[in-house]
């Protein structure tokens, strides 16, 4: 299998949202077979309810760009696990979260399997997503609605609050964005 390139969605809203969105981060880095090639930005967004019951706090939210020759599936396992990992509860998926992660992108393909579903089915309405997505490809484009990241953002109908962090955490990978404050700072 050719590596693909894969964006990845992740956010948190519980304990030390900082922290584990640097752990994912840094998890993501160590898989095998791959690379992060990219980090977005941060950003404050509010919980949106579309059928889930995330809480009341507020979600630090953000895209990692990996290259990688992991299959879709088993890299959807894989990233269950670093939910799990990080306390994750998983008899409550739909409620407040230490870490989500969700599959946006693998490559241009389309999969529509039990459990699995890519592109996102829901990534062109959720202005959490498209922010940070934008950041690292404006111009990728969707696979079936044909229309570029930045399209998709321009277009969507959610008006949930999204806004940068400010300050950023300052970076613990050298040259790659991350989403971390510095263990010396």
């Amino acid at each position: 299998m050719s590596r693909e390139t894969v964006y990845i969605g992740f956010g948190s809203n519980v304990g030390n949202r900082v922290d584990f969105c640097d752990r994912t981060v840094t998890l993501l880095s160590l898989l095998p077979h791959s690379q992060v090639t990219g980090v977005s930005l941060l950003y404050e967004t509010e919980p949106v309810n579309d059928g889930a019951n995330p809480g009341n706090h507020w979600f630090l939210n953000g895209v990692v760009r990996l290259e990688t020759d992991i299959a879709p599936r088993s890299l959807l396992e894989t990233l269950r696990e670093i939910e799990r990992s990080l306390g994750r509860d998983e008899d409550n998926r739909s409620g407040p979260r230490t870490i989500d992660l969700d599959i946006l992108f693998y490559g241009e393909r389309v999969i529509d399997e039990p459990g699995l579903t890519i592109p996102h089915p829901r990534l062109h309405q959720r202005r959490f997503v498209l922010m940070p997505l934008s950041e690292l490809d404006p111009l990728l484009v969707h696979p079936i609605r044909h229309r570029s990241v930045n399209q998709m953002l321009a277009e969507t109908a959610d008006a949930s609050e999204v806004r940068l962090l400010f300050p950023q955490p300052s970076t613990t990978y050298g040259s790659r964005p991350s989403c971390s404050s510095h263990p010396d700072s």
